[in-house]
């Protein structure tokens, strides 16, 4: 295939215009370009130019792929060698990631976990009834911005609340978030899903968020006008849903738009999300450069211009309280991480030193 055709093929699954050099030289190393459209246990679906294919990761891929984060993800770029007349693949290389949506990995654990790559946004979907929850909205935020992501809020079930209560869960938001996208409809009576649909171009990527039973697989298949995922009740004595979606797919739309539907996370830990932390909460940090020690705490210092905010009612204590929450989370599980990879780094010279014979055996 040459260099034109796989790029116009590849554009309507969100290939950015690359330079026929580039392609070129991968086509001279026997490779194409792919894109990850699900991961499997052992194996991943990919969509190359002509069709989706079943891929598996090289032997040195395997071996040097440490982390998950460095491991292809859904929406990933990748460079792969096709066998079989194109039937099966051999993934190489993933190639540099524009956006990626990550968080620490379940458990005690200290690792990235990436959710999903190249997306241009992200849709946090939250239920009027049951599920709404500002910490948690501040969570995903936090997440998504570290990314490099554009975050819209999604409100659903709209249909089960009065326009006055939905009303009041917008101005909830609008005092943490007042420059957040947001967008309630109902999957029932379809009120707010041209909206969300007129939301979504061709050729970009989207990625749906948020806890289970709050309608992302419904909503999917409202997009796309078609059943492409099985979905759950939810069960009427707490409101709570079941898992529908099990893994990450990348889809395309009739229109032409790709999302991304992801199980309901119940963990969404934070790892040295520094930028993320700064960009949800920018008017903490802004009121911040005021207090009178560039070290303070914002806890019982004398000129502390956040305990100042607090007092004179202009800041939320809960939304200032979850902020120094994920402060503290992200600042302890990166230095957990660093501690780690410098005990990796320690062991891996460790054994190179062996093999070379520096270091005598008993």
């Amino acid at each position: 295939m040459n260099t034109g055709n796989q790029n116009s093929s590849l554009k309507r699954w969100g290939l950015e215009e690359r330079s026929p050099e580039e392609v070129l030289l991968l086509l001279q190393q026997g490779r194409e370009l792919a894109r990850v459209l699900t991961v499997n246990r052992t194996n991943l679906v990919i969509r190359t130019a002509d069709r989706e294919v079943v891929a598996e990761l090289t032997g040195k891929m395997l071996f040097t792929s440490e982390t998950p984060e460095s491991r292809p993800t859904v929406g990933d770029w990748i460079s792969v060698q096709l066998f079989d007349e194109g039937e099966f693949a051999i993934v190489h290389e993933v190639l540099p990631r524009r956006s990626v949506l990550r968080r620490k990995v379940a458990g005690q654990e200290v690792a990235y976990q990436p959710i999903a790559a190249n997306v241009d946004t992200a849709f946090v979907l939250q239920a009027c009834v049951n599920d709404f929850n500002l910490n948690r909205l501040d969570r995903y935020l936090v997440v998504i911005q570290d990314g490099g992501v554009e975050p819209v809020l999604l409100l659903s079930k709209i249909d089960l609340v009065e326009t006055r209560v939905f009303d009041s869960l917008i101005d909830q938001v609008r005092q943490r978030h007042p420059d957040l996208e947001i967008i309630g409809f109902s999957s029932v009576t379809e009120d707010g899903i041209k909206v969300v649909r007129s939301r979504m171009l061709p050729e970009k990527t989207y990625c749906l968020m948020g806890s289970s039973g709050v309608g992302k697989t419904t909503l999917l298949n409202r997009l796309s006008e078609a059943e492409l995922h099985a979905t759950a009740s939810v069960r009427e004595l707490d409101g709570k849903g079941r898992h529908t979606t099990t893994r990450r797919y990348l889809s395309l739309l009739e229109s032409g738009a790709l999302i991304i539907d992801t199980p309901g996370i119940r963990e969404l830990g934070t790892i040295s999300a520094e930028t993320g932390i700064k960009e949800t909460f920018s008017d903490i940090v802004e009121i911040a450069q005021s207090c009178k020690f560039t070290d303070c705490t914002h806890l019982v210092e004398t000129g502390c211009a956040i305990r100042a905010a607090v007092d004179e009612g202009l800041l939320d204590e809960a939304r200032l309280s979850n902020f120094q929450k994920l402060g503290r989370e992200s600042a302890h599980h990166g230095r957990s991480l660093a501690e780690r990879r410098d005990h990796d780094r320690d062991l891996s010279k460790l054994h190179k030193s062996i093999q070379r014979g520096n270091i005598k055996r008993r």
